[in-house]
């Protein structure tokens, strides 16, 4: 892996991930990160995030189920599987558990340069009073020796927000509960009417 290696992840998808821990903020959930690859390998853009589950996130046919149906909804697309988000159930727990690293471990078999985004959830509390406009996520990256390490620890690795305002538009759909509205493949799953793409979310 480069040591230059730059992750920056579009507005739509950043907020959705985000709203989506907000509205199962008792519970642990997860999603997956949809991008591309600069032509020279630098710069991973996500551009899109579908929010997978807010329960058993560990149970491995409905994960399967998912990954498959993410692969079928990205063929033919420029985007593809580039990375998985997770936010840990309690908001004092900073740590990576096994099963991000697992799931992760999943994708970077398909996707060597694959970003592991863990929430921040005491960055995203503190948000309203700082007016930070980087990421309330943290990105990890595998080094040489196979592990997951925080940026920062891995070379140069980094994680931008393509629109600098991207954190002032998350805080008006917050305070406008538009976190109510996102689904995920758990809401799919009981409901399959319900769209876990959430294609009219930001319309």
């Amino acid at each position: 892996m480069g040591s230059d290696l730059l992750y920056e992840i579009h507005q739509n998808a950043y907020i959705k991930l985000v709203l989506h821990s907000i509205k199962h903020k008792s519970s642990a959930v997860n999603g997956v990160l949809l991008g591309t690859t600069s032509a020279s390998g630098g710069l991973v853009e996500i551009d899109d995030a579908i929010p997978l589950f807010h329960s058993q996130l560990g149970i491995l046919p409905p994960l399967e189920i998912a990954l498959f149906m993410i692969e079928e909804y990205c063929r033919g697309k420029a985007s593809s599987i580039v990375g998985y988000f997770h936010a840990n159930e309690r908001i004092d727990d900073a740590e990576l558990g096994s099963v991000p690293k697992n799931i992760a471990d999943h994708i970077h078999q398909y996707f060597p340069q694959c970003a592991l985004l863990l929430l921040d959830a005491k960055k995203l509390k503190a948000l309203p009073k700082s007016k930070d406009r980087s990421p309330v996520m943290q990105l990890y990256t595998k080094d040489a020796s196979r592990s997951w390490k925080l940026a920062g620890s891995n070379g140069n690795c980094q994680l931008t927000l393509k629109e600098p305002v991207a954190n002032e538009v998350l805080l008006d759909y917050i305070s406008s509960e538009k976190w109510k509205e996102i689904q995920d493949f758990d809401d799919h799953l009981d409901d399959i009417s319900k769209d876990w793409l959430n294609k009219e979310l930001f319309e």
